[in-house]
């Protein structure tokens, strides 16, 4: 099966972090999402940089870790529209919208570790089969 994963998943796979293991288990799934992931891992490891976490270097290195992980991109321009929409629904940014956006167009579920976002989703019929959170997928 496919398997949307989103950047909060993404990093725990170069950032020891609560939940890697279980992120570093869907490595063996096919997984895809859209080219958003890449930008936003590489903005959160500019924060880990700019809170002292890890440096410069070991940032540019992660981020070159991350960008070859097994994960197919999938263009999602035409899904924008209907992630604005949702995310109108939902009161909850663009930019995580797409990929249920997504999830729902390739018929699968979007893998978080954003319980705020996995929770809200949860309340929304339409949506809430298309989201899991990573801790629940043990």
């Amino acid at each position: 099966m496919t398997i949307v994963v989103d950047a909060s998943v993404a990093l725990k796979w170069v950032l020891p972090e609560d939940y890697s293991g279980l992120a570093d288990k869907l490595l063996s799934e096919r997984l895809i999402a859209p080219p958003l992931w890449l930008m936003e891992g590489a903005n959160a490891l500019w924060r880990n940089v700019r809170t002292g976490k890890i440096n410069a270097d070991d940032a540019g290195r992660l981020f070159r870790e991350l960008s070859s992980a097994p994960v197919a991109m999938v263009h999602a321009d035409d899904d924008v529209s209907k992630a604005l929409d949702l995310a109108n629904r939902l009161s909850h940014p663009v930019y995580d919208c797409i990929y249920i956006v997504l999830a729902q167009r390739e018929d699968t579920y979007v893998v978080t570790a954003d319980r705020r976002f996995a929770d809200l989703a949860a309340k929304f019929p339409e949506v809430a089969g298309n989201i899991r959170l990573l801790e629940s997928t043990a």
